[in-house]
């Protein structure tokens, strides 16, 4: 199994479900109770779009190559977070 940080996690968990929503918004599948149809699609854009955006620029670390990298950072105190990664 592959290790990942717990931000990692977190940011490819909200991804997916953000593109899960936009799709079923997108298939008329889903709507959020309580508002108008209008207001779904924009909502679950809004969504979709920002989420995006947080995933796209985080460096999971998620390929070995990455792992790699992470520990060259953190070997010379240039991390964030400095725990090494399993």
């Amino acid at each position: 199994m592959i290790k990942m940080d717990r931000g990692t996690i977190i940011r490819t968990i909200v991804l997916f479900i953000a593109l899960l929503n936009q799709f079923l918004v997108s298939f008329g599948l889903y709507e959020i109770p309580g508002t108008a149809e209008e207001q779904t699609a924009f909502i679950s854009a809004v969504f979709t779009f920002v989420t995006a955006v947080i995933a796209w620029f985080k460096n999971n670390y998620v390929t070995a190559r990455g792992k790699k990298q992470k520990d060259l950072l953190v070997a010379h105190n240039l991390a964030k977070n400095q725990s090494k990664t399993k």
